[in-house]
């Protein structure tokens, strides 16, 4: 696996981890996601990097990597993605909600799976 894509595996898990501890300081997820001022737009925005992320990763010669992770998953991310860039005052709340507490911890751990099998 080329550093370029490990890289890229990395910084997803550095942003889950933001995210992680976005939400640790805040509290709970409700409460980091109504702090309109600094919480919510941080959680947004590293949400956002992950589905970069995983489109670079898509478009690269080693897209078979993706297989690691459901489909589902996936193309949910990048949903909530454009949804963000696209109706950044709209977004529901209670999907980034589910997306923290369910998609997340899949793909921290299938961003570890894949880190501990290129170490």
């Amino acid at each position: 696996m080329s550093k370029e894509v490990i890289s890229k595996i990395y910084l997803i898990l550095e942003k889950i981890e933001y995210i992680e501890a976005i939400v640790l300081n805040a509290g709970t997820i409700t409460n980091a996601l109504h702090d309109l001022t600094t919480y919510r737009p941080a959680i947004l925005m590293h949400l956002t990097s992950i589905a970069e992320q995983f489109d670079k990763i898509r478009k690269s010669s080693e897209s078979t990597l993706l297989e690691h992770f459901e489909t589902e998953d996936i193309k949910g991310i990048y949903d909530v993605r454009n949804y963000i860039a696209h109706d950044y005052e709209g977004v529901n709340l209670a999907i980034i909600e589910w997306i923290i507490r369910h998609i997340l911890p899949k793909f921290k751990e299938q961003c570890s799976k894949i880190i501990k099998v290129d170490i």
